[in-house]
């Protein structure tokens, strides 16, 4: 039996997040156990299963500090001195940059498909969904439907999407960003 790990080594959630992310990200969700986790931070794999009961709720843990680091952005930008069509602008940009800038958490937070994970993130997404058509409604002063918010958001992830599969930061594909949101934006009117 090895020593208990010192204090500045306790084992936290923060870390078997990070270290999940990781495996997650070059291995896939599936291919993962939590016996992988547990060995890529030298700890036994009973010791996880006192913060998380499995590895779905872990996964789903992740997900909902995505989800607020998210919707964090979201409110900077409604609480910036912007004009609300500049607020407008400026949360599909971010939406955009977020996904580019964290391409690893955006993959896991719109794009997993797995039926056990399914069933753990299934609100995450509804709220940051509906803060954001919300912004954009009350934004426009009721101009873009529902309707139309759930095209902006099907539109900029797609461009999200076919970035994250790519090398190319947002710096780099930035033009191509602001020129998408110009289009997102004309087509509303």
């Amino acid at each position: 039996m090895s020593p208990r790990k010192s204090v500045a080594e306790e084992l936290t959630q923060d870390k078997i997040m990070d270290a999940a992310r990781e495996l997650f990200t070059n291995k896939g969700y599936q291919h993962v156990s939590m016996r992988q986790i547990a060995s890529s931070l030298g700890y036994s794999h009973g010791s996880l299963y006192y913060h998380f009961k499995n590895k779905a709720e872990l996964f789903y843990a992740m997900i909902e500090n995505d989800f607020k680091w998210l919707d964090q952005w979201l409110d900077e930008v409604l609480a910036s001195n912007l004009t609300n069509d500049e607020k407008i602008r400026e949360v599909l940009l971010k939406f955009i940059q977020f996904g580019l800038e964290n391409k690893s958490h955006y993959e896991m937070m719109f794009m997993v498909s797995d039926e056990d994970v399914r069933n753990y993130i299934n609100t995450g997404p509804n709220k940051s969904y509906e803060k954001f058509a919300y912004s954009l409604v009350t934004l426009s002063n009721h101009r873009i439907s529902i309707q139309k918010t759930w095209s902006v958001f099907l539109s900029l992830h797609g461009f999200v999407s076919h970035y994250c599969r790519c090398e190319e930061s947002f710096e780099e594909v930035e033009p191509l960003a602001k020129g998408h949101v110009d289009f997102i934006l004309k087509s509303l009117g």
